[in-house]
């Protein structure tokens, strides 16, 4: 293979990058590459996605519509729907998502596709490198055999690596260009030109033995916070019970300069990689024969954050002498973390179910999300105005967005604060507010 061919392209950026799946960790990676200089096509099977791409609009909250607009204006970066693009290419990074099924086992069905078409178009000379979140052996045991169908060999016509996205939607401190990045390639030739490939976009890249070790440290990072959430879920019903304020301890606790990280209670998990990672690696351990029982009560206690939310507030309604059904309880905040509007796997959205499904008259705010449809039922934002925090029986901050939180508690009756949002607020406060 005449890998000095490709190392040239990419060192002059003269190589064309494809990137299929233009969400979360496909759009900001396709604008950092073409910001460079390089021509990236992107491709994606939504329609809507790939307009509003060549129009240089951007529906991501870590692109700007002016940075996108610029390489778009520049012919740096194109959309399409079609993936017979990718034979204009020699490099295809594939950033498609990877669901959980019904059974709530890994849905590895949009890699698969992405792969079997990728192997339609490949050519020679070409670097794939998968970014998708994986169980170990993946990228070995299933990418490569869909792609050498091509007829292509893996060393001798193509290169392989797997490569882990990062990515942290809304964090301004750490963006594409300054998370360090693992990249492990099936071979030598492949770890090596996918390091120089990110090299000239991300300031420091690893390399590492295997695609297997970079797939498993992936799984590693996000099931060590989904467990250790999992803790302090655990101790926020242990605190409430006792009478003592959760946070309050985690703030005292974390004045040890060794030996402890402070995590937090919330409502429960959300986004795509805590809620689903951990499940993706206790399903590979599964096939081995292992039972990762850490990993298997960590995602109960988590998954059942959301239905003690929903006993909180009813145990606050009859306080007040009212009942769940037919009560009025707003939620404040519908996507999974604070101000983005990325709402997949958010815990308000089965927050909301579970009041619907008690026949609670539920209502909510949120400053990202204009609506959302739950069920055949459409719901629209509220306007956060005295009028219609006033006419609310409880209210549930579940999201902790940057609000006009005084407006909140001095409209409300009664509030639950499942984020700690309400932390700073002093002086005299008549609402009756209660924490996680």
């Amino acid at each position: 293979m005449a890998e000095i061919s490709l190392r040239q392209k990419i060192e002059e950026k003269k190589a064309v990058i494809a990137v299929i799946g233009l969400g979360y960790v496909g759009l900001p990676l396709a604008v950092e590459f073409a910001k460079k200089g390089f021509l990236v096509i992107g491709i994606d099977l939504d329609k809507e996605k790939i307009e509003k791409i060549n129009r240089g609009i951007s529906y991501i909250t870590d692109v700007s519509s002016e940075e996108l607009k610029k390489v778009v204006m520049k012919e740096r970066m194109v959309g399409f729907t079609d993936y017979s693009q990718i034979s204009r290419a020699q490099i295809a990074i594939i950033a498609v998502p990877t669901p959980l099924s019904k059974r709530r086992k890994p849905d590895i069905s949009f890699i698969l596709k992405a792969a079997e078409r990728i192997a339609r178009y490949i050519r020679r000379e070409t670097l794939v490198v998968l970014e998708s979140t994986v169980y170990p052996g993946t990228t070995r045991e299933i990418i490569l055999p869909l792609l050498e169908r091509s007829g292509l060999k893996v060393g001798k016509d193509f290169l392989l690596s797997f490569s882990p996205e990062r990515v942290d939607p809304g964090n301004k401190r750490y963006k594409t260009g300054n998370i360090p990045k693992i990249v492990g390639g099936i071979d030598k030739k492949s770890t090596q030109l996918t390091r120089l490939l990110y090299q000239q976009i991300i300031n420091k890249v690893i390399p590492v033995l295997s695609p297997e070790i970079a797939e498993m440290a992936k799984l590693w990072e996000n099931t060590f916070r989904a467990v250790n959430i999992a803790l302090a879920n655990e101790m926020a019903l242990v605190c409430n019970r006792l009478g003592i304020d959760v946070w309050e301890v985690i703030s005292v606790a974390q004045t040890k300069p060794f030996g402890f990280l402070a995590f937090y209670p919330g409502p429960g998990l959300g986004g795509h990689c805590l809620p689903i990672d951990p499940l993706y690696l206790s399903y590979k351990a599964k096939l081995e024969g292992i039972e990762t029982r850490l990993i298997q009560v960590a995602d109960e206690i988590n998954s059942q954050m959301p239905h003690y939310v929903l006993g909180r507030i009813e145990k606050i309604l009859h306080r007040a002498g009212k009942r769940l059904s037919h009560s009025k309880v707003f939620i404040l905040g519908i996507t999974y973390k604070k101000d983005i509007p990325d709402i997949r796997e958010s815990p308000a959205i089965e927050i909301i179910k579970l009041l619907i499904r008690r026949k609670a008259k539920v209502s909510y705010f949120d400053p990202f999300v204009k609506e959302i449809k739950i069920g055949k039922k459409v719901f629209h934002s509220s306007p956060l105005e005295k009028r219609v925090l006033q006419e609310q029986d409880c209210i549930a901050i579940i999201t902790d967005h940057s609000l006009n939180y005084h407006l909140v508690v001095e409209n409300a009756s009664c509030i639950l604060d499942t984020r700690n949002a309400l932390a700073k607020i002093k002086g005299k406060i008549r609402t009756r507010i209660e924490r996680l």
